[in-house]
């Protein structure tokens, strides 16, 4: 396994990035990842995800403008880079390669 893995919430984080496009800012991530796993986090869990990624050079951000809905303060909006593309493909190439012919396992009881 190499180091450059990436853990779940990294991989849900960075797919709900790229589902969102343009839009994609803390709370739209939040609510992209709760909207399609049923799952709720924190807006700090996410950002210190983010704040990893960015170490890794898998996503980037940039502020827009600042919004008087903001009390004047900026989004600050994300996007997947070509390095967290790749690990996200090769994540999948991992699940499929080691998923491969389990269909009769995986299969639901009844």
């Amino acid at each position: 396994m190499s180091r450059g893995a990436l853990g779940e919430v990294e991989k849900v984080v960075m797919l709900a990035i790229l589902q969102l496009g343009r839009d994609a800012y803390g709370a739209t991530i939040l609510h992209e990842i709760d909207r399609r796993t049923g799952r709720t986090g924190s807006a700090g869990a996410i950002y210190v995800v983010l704040s990893r990624l960015e170490k890794k050079k898998m996503v980037s951000s940039e502020f827009g403008e600042p919004s008087p809905e903001r009390g004047g303060r900026p989004k600050r909006y994300f996007r997947v880079e070509a390095e967290g593309v790749k690990a996200l493909r090769r994540s999948q190439e991992t699940w499929d390669a080691m998923s491969a012919g389990l269909d009769r396992v995986l299969e639901p009881e009844g």
